[in-house]
């Protein structure tokens, strides 16, 4: 993280990288003198809602990011920035995305939790693009000509008003991770009831064992024994209304629908009271880790692994084979879990997989017989490339 004063002091020139976090309200003119050098600019978690038309000078820029400011309108100006790839402005209340204001080399777009009700068809017209984030908006349709996306691999519109599947999308070549949940379309009229409800009030949290988009999962114990459940539970404490894949309440709901899988983490429990809601699983033993790590800005939409991570050839097809029967188990449940990856899969040192976070996934069985076999289709190249990325870190064998 950088500061005000560094910028203005010029000790920040000739770097590639800006992040600036103070509580910003106007567009710091000092950025300016960076406009030969910048590559990333972050001015996330601020209270900007505009950005200056000399933006455009940064001919070197290709990421920005401003989540979580009071942007209403996508700056046009962004479109004009001859080398820009990454557009990030998260949780703001963006209600209008001009038709200009999308870069021409647009590969990421991330716009989820805003206001937005309609996008421009220029948004068809972006063929570099691979990532859209858009759920949690206001959308009621999107544009016809997002069938010439070619390139989109994965997509996010969860949390919408779309009444009507978009079947431009369901044909597209590379789409792999989609999350469609809580919208109109595809709604659930469903409460399962697989697991008992009980009370927050039932355990005490203890140390995390992990967060992501959705919730925080935590080490639990029972202030007093519960059922014939075991003694230490995990517990994921879903957060807010809305989050980066969709309603925690449509995961919790499919996290129930699926089922018992020998690879997938075990629900024991739910919580559902005002303002609080929680799913309690059976504690993963602590020998399993994580099998990837998540995709960087450079990959985009594919995992990445620790250096020199190898495995077996015969490591390889247990881990292939344990995931090709969770895909068929998802699928029979009409589950697609829209978030396939290694990243969301753990590994013990038997080549034993668990695999969870169903934070994108999405009921599908109020869809045609045909928008079903799409659906299934689109999953599978998710399983394609686990696949291959599976086979990538084989290890030299004598």
């Amino acid at each position: 993280m950088h500061t005000l004063n560094q910028l203005k002091n010029g000790e920040l020139v000739g770097i590639t990288r800006l992040f600036l976090s103070e509580g910003l309200t106007e567009f710091p003119m000092e950025i300016l003198t960076l406009s030969d050098s910048l590559e990333v600019l972050d001015l996330s978690n601020n209270a900007l809602s505009s950005l200056p038309d000399e933006l455009v000078q940064f001919k070197k820029l290709k990421i920005i990011f401003a989540s979580n400011n009071q942007f209403e309108i996508l700056p046009e100006v962004l479109g004009q920035c001859e080398n820009l790839e990454m557009v990030g402005f998260k949780a703001n209340k963006i209600k209008q995305v001009p038709e200009h204001a999308l870069p021409i080399k647009l590969r990421w777009l991330i716009l989820t939790d805003n206001l937005i009700e309609a996008l421009p068809n220029t948004l068809g017209e972006r063929p570099r693009l691979q990532k859209l984030a858009l759920a949690g908006n206001k959308l009621t349709s999107l544009p016809e000509n997002m069938h010439q996306l070619h390139n989109l691999e994965l997509l996010r519109i969860s949390a919408n008003d779309l009444s009507e599947c978009p079947e431009q999308l369901l044909n597209l070549p590379k789409l792999a991770w989609f999350a469609f949940a809580g919208n109109p379309f595809s709604y659930a009229d469903v409460h399962i009831e697989s697991v008992p409800h009980i009370s927050a009030s039932s355990y005490l949290l203890h140390e995390v064992l992990g967060q992501g988009a959705s919730g925080v999962i935590s080490k639990a114990t029972w202030h007093k024994p519960i059922y014939d459940f075991p003694p230490q539970v995990a517990v994921k404490v879903f957060k807010g209304q809305v989050t980066s894949d969709g309603y925690p309440k449509d995961e919790l709901q499919v996290c129930l629908k699926v089922g018992g899988h020998k690879n997938l983490v075990k629900p024991l429990a739910q919580v559902t009271e005002v303002d609080y809601l929680a799913l309690i699983m059976e504690l993963i033993p602590a020998d399993y880790r994580n099998l990837g790590l998540p995709p960087s800005l450079d990959s985009c939409t594919r995992d990445t692994f620790t250096d020199n991570f190898t495995l077996t050839s015969a490591e390889i097809d247990k881990i292939i084979n344990q995931m090709q029967q969770v895909f068929a188990h998802l699928h029979a449940n009409q589950v697609c879990h829209g978030d396939l990856y290694a990243h969301n899969t753990l590994l013990d040192n038997d080549a034993n997989i668990i695999f969870g976070d169903f934070g994108a996934a999405s009921m599908y069985h109020m869809l045609s017989a045909e928008q079903q076999a799409k659906i299934k289709n689109i999953e599978s190249r998710a399983l394609k490339h686990f696949n291959d990325d599976m086979h990538s870190l084989l290890a030299l064998e004598a």
